[in-house]
């Protein structure tokens, strides 16, 4: 009777058993990381800043000096505030958008001022009154869009209009001035460690605050639900209308915040201080990764897309482009990196 023996093959080793084998290099290996970098919107963003502020430098020499830099940060910083709260309503979901920022913005900066003037109140129990005032004209546009009903982009364009012509009327359509006093342009006119005061102690703080609770609390889990499907929310027990006039509100809060910084680094309540700056806020948002039909973006992304229009508009200003070509050159910045995500996209499927 035969017996057939079993033959066990015997796989080659690169050495001695138990000597850890050599790893395959596959296919684009080489090219990984570039593909990484281009897909991380944080990671292209930052790289946009590092280019800009180089070709910046060469466009003008005194890109890099330090009273410029300090003027940068100090007008980033009102810009940054309004691009925070837009970021959050358009998080939201709903067609969510806040066209009123600039225009809260300018009447929350007349109600500062006429409170520390006209009612003789300390500047910083006015800085109270302002950021109060915010909250609630954020929270007629989170009301008449959902309560009434009104649409956000329908809602918000009619009290654009409406806070804009209040701020002109209560002011008599001129600046308020009059409360430097109490160390209130310490605020706005200082800087500890050599970064500007206003920066270090509100708008850093605030962008730290609000990424804490986007990603570490129930709050800003809900806002990630309502944005990304409302009905799926809802069903689970989320109240939308909550979350959403909530939104409005911070918005409008941070943008009272914003025209006390603004007053403190003018010394003056401008009611026109706001005007255009909602559609830059918009931008940084979009720029920064905030899907505008909601449910998607980051605080962190908002900041650095902050960052790179402020290094833009700072550069192209020192080397005398005009400003139509600054608005025009944002747009295509915008423009670029949507197109470049969506091509991305695209080859990744």
């Amino acid at each position: 009777m035969n017996r057939t023996k079993t033959v066990t093959p015997v796989l080659p080793t690169a050495g001695r058993a138990g000597s850890p084998q050599p790893r395959r290099r596959l296919p684009g290996a080489d090219h990984a990381w570039a593909s990484r970098l281009l897909n991380d919107r944080n990671a292209l963003l930052l790289g946009l800043i590092l280019l800009a502020g180089f070709v910046m430098s060469l466009l003008s020499p005194y890109f890099l000096r330090v009273d410029n830099l300090l003027a940068m940060t100090q007008y980033g910083a009102v810009l940054g505030l309004l691009a925070l709260g837009q970021t959050l309503v358009i998080l939201g979901g709903g067609g969510g958008i806040d066209l009123s920022v600039g225009s809260t913005m300018s009447l929350s900066g007349v109600v500062f001022g006429l409170t520390a003037v006209s009612l003789g109140l300390d500047p910083w129990i006015a800085v109270l009154v302002a950021v109060v005032a915010g909250v609630l004209l954020g929270a007629v546009n989170g009301l008449l869009v959902t309560v009434v009903g009104v649409p956000p982009l329908i809602a918000t364009l009619g009290t654009l209009y409406l806070y804009a012509s209040a701020a002109l009327v209560l002011a008599g359509g001129v600046d308020i001035n009059g409360f430097d006093r109490s160390g209130f342009a310490q605020l706005g006119q200082s800087a500890i460690a050599g970064i500007p005061t206003q920066v270090l102690l509100i708008l850093l703080p605030a962008y730290g605050v609000l990424a804490f609770v986007m990603h570490r609390s129930r709050f800003g889990r809900e806002v990630y639900q309502v944005g990304s499907n409302q009905l799926a929310a809802s069903l689970t027990g989320v109240r939308v209308a909550r979350v959403r006039t909530s939104l409005y509100c911070i918005s409008g809060g941070l943008a009272g915040l914003a025209s006390v910084v603004m007053a403190s680094w003018l010394l003056n309540a401008k009611p026109t201080a706001g005007t255009g700056m909602e559609l830059q806020a918009i931008t940084i948002a979009v720029l920064g990764g905030t899907a505008i039909t909601g449910g998607v973006g980051r605080v962190s992304g908002t900041f650095l897309a902050l960052t790179l229009v402020v290094v833009l508009n700072s550069g192209l200003q020192l080397a005398g482009v005009s400003n139509t070509w600054q608005i025009g050159l944002l747009g295509a910045v915008l423009i670029a990196s949507i197109l470049l995500q969506h091509l991305l996209g695209r080859a990744r499927r």
